[in-house]
């Protein structure tokens, strides 16, 4: 005989799927939900890394600034000493001008002329003085136009004055000091 089962197995089956259904959607929304943690976690990671290296980045550049300042200040005083550093050596260079100054006025001041002044600005000297006459101021500028250390007289003002029985003529007079090595005056004189 045959046999014939009258158990509802279809239900039983139907049952089985859809329990194997809810834990395959159980299943996937956890690893969805894992998924998801893991992803916020990996560009946690990934964020937290990129601002370490934001804040050691901006940490070196802070001591990178402080560096540049410090070599800009360094740079500042160097050129302030090479400036001194070039002073120092006009001034060792123009040491015995002075004396070649002095030296040479008073080689090159005729007789009966008299200094009352002397005033020097950089290279130009200017010389007041009295003059038995205006003739002997013009032997005075001859004298400085053919010196070798004073060089482009130029007469300011000669004024002839009486002062009793005699006359006598007051001036005031501007000539160039020649300076060795200067690269101006070298040119002037070539």
């Amino acid at each position: 005989m045959p046999r014939i089962n009258l158990l509802p197995w279809r239900e039983a089956e139907r049952k089985r799927r859809q329990r194997e259904f809810g834990i395959a959607v159980a299943a996937a929304f956890v690893a969805g939900i894992a998924v998801v943690f893991a992803t916020m976690f990996v560009y946690g990671q990934r964020i937290d890394y990129q601002k370490a290296r934001n804040a050691r980045l901006t940490n070196e550049i802070a001591e990178l600034d402080k560096s540049i300042k410090e070599i800009d200040s360094l740079e500042l005083q160097k050129e302030r000493l090479l400036a001194r550093m070039d002073i120092i050596e006009q001034l060792q260079r123009s040491r015995p001008e002075i004396v070649h100054l002095f030296d040479e006025i008073t080689r090159e001041i005729p007789e009966g002329v008299y200094l009352t002044g002397l005033k020097q600005t950089g290279s130009t000297v200017q010389l007041t003085g009295i003059a038995q006459s205006s003739t002997r101021v013009s032997a005075l500028m001859r004298r400085i136009d053919a010196s070798e250390w004073l060089k482009d007289p130029s007469v300011i003002k000669v004024e002839t004055t009486e002062q009793g029985p005699a006359r006598q003529a007051e001036f005031v007079v501007d000539l160039k000091q020649i300076r060795r090595g200067d690269p101006d005056q070298a040119e002037d004189a070539g």
